[in-house]
């Protein structure tokens, strides 16, 4: 008999174990993110915790495009900000987010970068192709949005063949400002926010003339298992106190 209470005892406290585990787990999300908003979302993941007591924000940084093949994998996200529309678009194609939550919620511009300690004069994308400069740091279009935004510019600017000769494709924006930062390429494609990230590393040559707006959107992914915090999270990003955290870090109002 005390055998069997002993046993019976153990068991209780097992379950209870398991649904204290159950319920620190309870407001803990996945927030997948391009590698651009890193410093943004870190604070503002960590404002958002302050605020919401019990809650923990998770935060993967990627290239937008590696984000999305993430999800379609069946990786577990809760919420996805992506630094262009046709990611989130193909997201929504694949019923990976709930489009009814989907909002723009910063806006960013495409600049180009030199290393601090450079010479060289740009001042434009046709200074790209002069002799001096042999290496261009350019996100990879297939999968990279400041890859793309990147490569319209050049197209448009009837210059992509001869830039692409010299680029070298990065697996994100912040890969290409290191290469930029250290030296190894004579200048850079990043968002204007990257660049004053490492400020006392780079300069900014010029911004680069696009047709559209680059507009950053944010939705809670559909299967997500917290979808209340998932809501709460892209609310908070959406409130007077996230967009002031975002401004510091550079960013525009939508």
């Amino acid at each position: 008999m005390p055998v069997f209470q002993l046993s019976r005892r153990g068991v209780l406290l097992g379950a209870i174990g398991l649904v204290w585990s159950g319920a620190a787990l309870a407001g803990e999300i996945t927030v997948s993110a391009a590698s651009s908003l890193t410093n943004a979302l870190k604070e503002v993941a960590q404002r958002f915790e302050q605020q919401h007591p019990g809650s923990k924000v998770l935060l993967n940084f990627g290239a937008s495009g590696a984000l999305l093949q993430q999800m379609a994998k069946g990786a577990p996200v809760d919420v996805l900000a992506s630094a262009d529309q046709e990611t989130m678009d193909q997201a929504a194609q694949q019923g990976l987010i709930l489009t009814s939550g989907r909002r723009n919620f910063v806006r960013n511009t495409l600049v180009v970068v030199v290393p601090a300690g450079s010479t060289r004069s740009m001042r434009g994308l046709q200074d790209l192709t002069q002799p001096a400069v042999q290496k261009v740091a350019i996100g990879n279009p297939a999968s990279v949005p400041v890859g793309r935004y990147s490569q319209r510019a050049l197209e448009a600017a009837k210059l992509w063949p001869a830039v692409q000769a010299k680029a070298i494709h990065t697996q994100n924006v912040r890969q290409s400002l290191d290469y930029v930062a250290r030296g190894e390429v004579e200048a850079g494609f990043v968002y204007h926010t990257d660049a004053l990230v490492q400020k006392g590393k780079v300069h900014v040559a010029f911004t680069v003339p696009l047709a559209g707006i680059i507009h950053y959107p944010i939705a809670p992914a559909a299967n997500s298992s917290h979808i209340v915090e998932a809501r709460q999270f892209v609310n908070y990003v959406l409130s007077p106190a996230g967009q002031a955290i975002l401004a510091q870090h550079g960013f525009l109002k939508p």
